[in-house]
């Protein structure tokens, strides 16, 4: 199977001579020659996040001529980014992350365009965004939006070069191409909230997002040239710890709602599908908190409480507050019975998520009082102890 699924343009522009020179090595290859370098620069891509896979995807988007780029980020270049997402440098640090992206691309190369949306894809913009472009390269972190590009995608018959990342571990897959399957013919529901820690609450390679990255550019190129053979129907595993790349054979699912049976005509709350609330970094509704200042205030003035951390031990190991146990929230139904339903109970974490998902269980088991630290430890290095390592 070639490549063939990104709509033709009839009228193919012309290169210049500087683009024949900068393109020449694209140019000698018999899988593109002039007329798939043609149709690079005639394709327009949107990019979903310019983050951990969004920053690779893009450089070599660029650098290999498609003719406009579309990128849509709402997020700020924040220091615990330099590590994996290479489109942005140390001076970025506080910018839109489209603004350095835009004057990174524009060094990498002046004849493709950028657009930018400085927006969060919802289900209100989707259609309109992405119905501008050729093909999408999602390069997001949750499932909430990576079930609504896909159902964009099916709904508008838009290939989606699909990436994802996580510890050591990625995929990639081009999905919603004309025949293959889509996204929910892979993962028909999203597995529960507290199954899918992020990446800032579980890590992530650094490089690993540059190695899924490049497949998704490859991807995308071989689409809009037409060349080769994509990953319609595969799913492409990556295992850099031991450095093992294994295929598997995705089948489209006739019951799709998306794909199969067309039953998803438009695009819905795609946070509620997903079990998430409109605030899914913070405390859920319910459950009890503690403000950094009034943790500090117990401590201080030496009540008896239980302060437990539920992070893992690598976390552990950067900081912790004094005086606290570990239990990662892995093992906490396994030590309940350490724990005295008399006693008041505060847990913590990095950001306060994983915790009250802690206090949720506690609570749901007889311990009526434990609270949650409000914000976790980053909160608390903000307004009680900055020496706290933030990570």
């Amino acid at each position: 199977m070639t490549a063939t699924h990104v709509e033709k343009h009839t009228d193919l522009p012309e290169l210049s001579r500087d683009e024949i020179l900068r393109y020449s090595r694209h140019l000698i290859l018999p899988e593109v020659t002039i007329a798939g370098q043609r149709r690079l620069k005639a394709a327009s891509v949107l990019l979903v996040g310019a983050g951990g896979l969004g920053s690779p995807t893009a450089l070599y988007l660029a650098a290999a001529g498609v003719g406009r780029i579309g990128i849509v980020d709402f997020d700020e270049v924040d220091v615990t980014n330099l590590q994996r997402q290479v489109l942005h440098g140390t001076s970025d640090v506080g910018r839109k992350k489209i603004d350095s992206a835009r004057d990174r691309l524009a060094q990498t190369n002046p004849h493709v365009k950028l657009e930018t949306f400085d927006t969060r894809l919802t289900s209100e913009n989707a259609l309109e965004i992405i119905g501008d472009y050729d093909l999408v390269v999602d390069g997001t972190d949750n499932f909430a939006t990576r079930y609504l590009v896909n159902d964009a995608c099916v709904l508008l018959g838009k290939p989606n070069v699909y990436g994802s990342i996580f510890r050591f571990d990625g995929q990639a897959s081009v999905l919603a191409a004309e025949g293959g399957p889509c996204y929910r013919c892979l993962f028909p529901e999203p597995p529960p909230p507290e199954l899918v820690p992020s990446c800032a609450e579980g890590g992530v390679l650094g490089v690993l997002p540059g190695l899924v990255g490049v497949i998704q550019a490859t991807e995308a190129i071989k689409l809009i040239v037409g060349t080769g053979q994509p990953l319609i129907g595969r799913l492409l595993l990556v295992d850099a710890a031991s450095m093992q790349f294994k295929t598997m054979k995705l089948q489209r699912n006739p019951s799709c709602p998306a794909c199969g049976t067309r039953e998803i005509r438009e695009l819905v709350d795609y946070e509620q599908f997903c079990g998430l609330s409109p605030e899914a970094d913070g405390s859920p509704d319910g459950i009890p908190e503690i403000t950094p200042v009034g943790l500090a205030t117990r401590i201080e003035g030496g009540d008896d409480f239980d302060l437990v951390d539920v992070r893992q031990p690598e976390e552990w190991e950067i900081g912790k507050i004094p005086e606290a146990r570990l239990v990662p929230l892995d093992t906490l139904t396994s030590c309940l019975g350490d724990f005295d339903t008399g006693r008041d109970i505060v847990v913590y974490c990095r950001s306060g998520a994983r915790s009250a998902r802690a206090v949720a269980e506690l609570k749901s088991v007889g311990f009526e009082r434990a609270w949650n630290l409000a914000g976790g430890i980053i909160r608390w290095s903000e307004e009680v102890d900055p020496t706290m390592p933030i990570y």
